[in-house]
C-alpha cells in the first residue's frame, strides 16, 4: 500500500516537473559572424547577455539557446520555441535569406521575431515582403539611413514594451526612415526622437542619405517599435545596439527584454524585465576576437 501511495506521488512530480519545464517559454539567440571593430556589433556577446538577463529577471520562466556565427543545423533547434532573436550582419548576406521558408512556418505557428541593429536590414524581394510580415518593418536601402548620433527618448509610450522604460539619451548607430507597412498597420512606434540636422551631413548611398529622408528633416523618427500579425504571431524591431556597451543602460536594456519577452507571449510586470545593470567585466565576456579573421 505505502509502496503503491510513494509511486503515485513520484507519478506526480515528474508530471508536475515536465509540465514546469514544457511550461518555459524557449527563445533562440542567433549571433552573426565577427564583424566592425571592437566593442561594435558585438552580437553573440549580446545575445549572451540579453539571455543571462532574461533568466535573471524571470527565473524560470525561459529557456535560452544562443547559436554563434551560424545557422542552427540541429533540426530540433527550433522545437516548441516561442521566439527567435537575431543578432547578425544584414543586406545581402543576411543569414535568414537561405531559411526564409524555414522560418515563414514558425511566424505561421504564432512564433515571435526579433531583429535587433543590423539585422533589420534586409534585401528588396522576398526577404523584405517576409520582414513587413514577420517583423512590421525593415531597413531598406536607399530610404533608410542609419547615422551616429545621440537620440533625446524623452517621451515613451504607454504599451506593454515600454513598462519600467523611463526616458533616457544614448549615442548610437541608430537607424531611421524604415520601410514599414502601409499605413503603419499592427505597428506601435515605442521609440521616437528628432535626429539632429548633422545626420543628414553625409552624400547621398544606400545607408548614408537620400532625397526622401531630406525630406523628413525636424520630424520625429521611429528607431524601435512592436508589431503585431494577424496570425496573433508578434515583432520587436530595434535600430539600436552598434556599441557593446550601451547594454549597460538600464532603459535602453530593459526595453529591449520587454521586447523579447512580448514577442515571446509573456506578460510583463508592472516595472518591467528588471535585470542587474552588468559591470565593465561582465560586458567583456564572450566578445568576438578582433580584429576579425578575413573570410576565406
Amino acid at each position: 500500500m505505502l509502496r503503491s501511495i510513494f509511486s503515485i506521488f513520484l507519478l506526480c512530480l515528474i508530471t508536475l516537473s515536465s509540465f514546469a519545464v514544457s511550461n518555459k517559454k524557449k527563445v533562440v539567440f542567433i549571433a552573426g559572424k565577427c564583424s566592425h571593430g571592437p566593442g561594435e556589433h558585438e552580437g553573440y556577446a549580446a545575445c549572451m547577455l540579453l539571455a543571462d538577463a532574461l533568466n535573471k529577471s524571470m527565473p524560470g520562466k525561459f529557456e535560452t539557446v544562443v547559436y554563434r556565427a551560424s545557422w542552427p543545423v540541429d533540426e530540433s533547434a527550433f522545437d516548441n520555441v516561442s521566439a527567435i532573436v537575431m543578432y547578425v550582419d544584414g543586406g545581402p548576406s543576411h543569414m535568414v535569406l537561405p531559411h526564409l521558408e524555414q522560418v515563414n512556418t514558425l511566424m505561421k505557428k504564432g512564433v515571435g521575431f526579433v531583429c535587433l541593429h543590423y539585422a533589420v536590414e534586409i534585401p528588396m524581394g522576398p526577404g523584405a515582403n517576409y520582414f513587413l510580415d514577420w517583423l512590421g518593418g525593415y531597413f531598406e536601402t536607399n530610404w533608410s539611413v542609419n547615422p551616429m548620433w545621440t537620440a533625446e527618448y524623452n517621451t515613451i509610450p504607454k504599451h506593454a514594451v515600454t513598462r519600467g522604460v523611463k526616458p533616457f539619451s544614448i549615442k548610437d548607430e541608430w537607424y531611421y526612415h524604415m520601410r514599414f507597412r502601409q499605413n503603419m498597420q499592427g505597428i506601435t512606434p515605442l521609440l521616437m526622437a528628432i535626429p539632429p540636422a548633422s545626420t543628414l551631413d553625409r552624400k547621398d548611398g544606400p545607408h548614408e542619405n537620400n532625397a526622401f529622408v531630406r525630406a523628413e528633416a525636424g520630424k520625429p523618427q521611429i528607431t524601435a517599435w512592436a508589431s503585431k500579425r494577424p496570425d496573433g504571431g508578434r515583432g520587436f524591431g530595434f535600430t539600436g545596439s552598434h556599441y557593446h556597451e550601451n547594454w549597460a543602460n538600464d532603459n535602453f536594456r530593459k526595453l529591449v527584454l520587454n521586447g523579447i519577452a512580448w514577442v515571446a507571449q509573456v506578460k510583463i510586470p508592472a516595472n518591467g524585465l528588471v535585470s542587474p545593470t552588468p559591470t565593465t567585466t561582465e560586458l567583456k565576456l564572450n566578445l568576438d576576437d578582433k580584429p576579425c579573421p578575413k573570410a576565406k
